[in-house]
């Protein structure tokens, strides 16, 4: 049954609902859809969230006042030091190593593809300790290093137990697992740059160095980024290896003063801890700014930072709050 043209003139023209009090026109209010499930998940997030927080103040089994006590103690920060020492020089070491195994999976060379995947392979395959112990005895397989002709004399030769020193062990071995790791992540950001890129540079008659620092690198950062420092990551928790080679770091400066003083191992380990996590803590910051660094031109709108994120939270707060108050 169909309306009548008057009928759906007059509901066109009819007025909008007034407020009965005041006889001004009633504003009708989108309400958001209701999430109760959300709602009950927060909840329950909160409670277990609040019993953990809970549990680690009052237990005094974590002897909370030994932990301020042990936490800036000269024998931590010595460890700490040694930590940031060999993370900072295996991160770049791998990096570099990362970098040429990367363009030698690449290469066209047939000798180079392969020697590249035997280095990654074999790496990969093996654990960490195993490498750091190795090298740690490897005087014992090789008392005196030297570079010649192959099957013939030599040019220099040094005695490797010399310098081999624990500092040397740890980052060498921690240099060489990390470039494994490196390589795939520079070889998947390479791969991950479009390939008319590639096309576009040799048509303009570039030569291959130029293209690859200048146009192929600085796109595969932005895939190579996230996963290297990632990689970063488990690579400051990795020196904890070091040790299992005789070099007092964080975790072997704790463990130490864990043996001389045993009724505070639990402490010791939380003062640990609490020093990786602001280790990490600090690595994923520089991520955020050098990923939104390389986002530019990528992106329409580059992600906010934290202040901007506060500050556009604190704003949206206040609109409801006056649109409220209106109302």
């Amino acid at each position: 049954m169909s309306e009548s043209p008057g009928a759906a003139l007059s509901l066109a023209e009819a007025p909008p609902p007034t407020d009965t009090r005041s006889g001004r026109p009633a504003t009708q209010r989108v309400r958001p859809l209701r999430r109760p499930g959300r709602w009950i998940a927060t909840a329950v997030v909160l409670v277990l969230v609040t019993q953990i927080l809970h549990g680690l103040v009052t237990n005094p089994f974590y002897q909370w006042d030994r932990f301020r006590y042990w936490f800036l103690r000269p024998a931590v920060l010595d460890g700490l030091l040694v930590t940031l020492e060999v993370a900072a020089l295996s991160a770049v070491l791998g990096l570099l190593g990362g970098v040429l195994l990367a363009l030698g999976r690449l290469s066209g060379s047939p000798v180079l593809r392969a020697v590249s995947w035997t280095y990654t392979w074999l790496f990969r395959s093996v654990p960490l300790i195993v490498v750091l112990i190795f090298l740690y005895n490897f005087s014992a397989l090789y008392k005196t290093l030297s570079l010649g002709v192959p099957f013939g004399p030599a040019f220099v030769s040094f005695d490797e137990s010399k310098h081999a020193t624990d500092m040397t062990i740890a980052v060498v071995g921690l240099s060489l697992n990390e470039a494994a790791y490196a390589a795939e992540v520079v070889r998947g950001g390479i791969l991950s740059v479009d390939q008319g890129q590639h096309e576009a540079a040799a048509a303009l008659g570039l030569p291959k160095g130029y293209q690859f620092r200048r146009i192929v690198l600085p796109q595969a950062l932005r895939s190579i980024t996230p996963n290297y420092v990632n990689q970063l990551i488990g690579l400051i928790k990795s020196t904890s290896l070091v040790f299992y080679v005789s070099l007092l770091d964080l975790f072997g400066s704790v463990q130490s003063l864990g043996s001389t003083y045993p009724g505070d191992i639990v402490p010791l380990l939380l003062v640990a801890t609490v020093w990786y996590l602001i280790l990490t803590s600090a690595v994923s910051v520089v991520q955020f700014y050098v990923e939104r660094h390389y986002a530019r031109g990528a992106t329409r709108t580059l992600p906010p930072t934290p202040s901007q994120r506060a500050r556009a939270a604190l704003t949206g707060l206040r609109a409801r709050l006056r649109g409220e108050a209106a109302v």
